[in-house]
């Protein structure tokens, strides 16, 4: 299993939000918001944070999907 971020990064295109807002409002930092970019694991509290400051649930935001998937689509 592997899990991605693209809900999260249309989430931020429709409510008009920039990564970097986002990493503030939600007091998480840089090293997370590159670890989200290249779909790497994070902490719950770090998910947590985002949930809270953009008043959504994880369902919003992430999903995992079969790891075969991922690298097919990297390439």
């Amino acid at each position: 299993m592997a899990v991605i971020y693209d809900k999260l990064w249309k989430l931020l295109q429709e409510k008009n939000m920039k990564r970097i807002e986002m990493q503030r409002k939600a007091g998480i930092s840089g090293n997370i918001l590159a670890r989200m970019g290249r779909n790497e694991y994070i902490s719950m509290e770090s998910v947590e944070k985002i949930c809270c400051a953009l008043h959504c649930s994880t369902d919003d935001i992430l999903e995992f999907v079969n790891g075969d998937l991922v690298e097919s689509e990297d390439q």
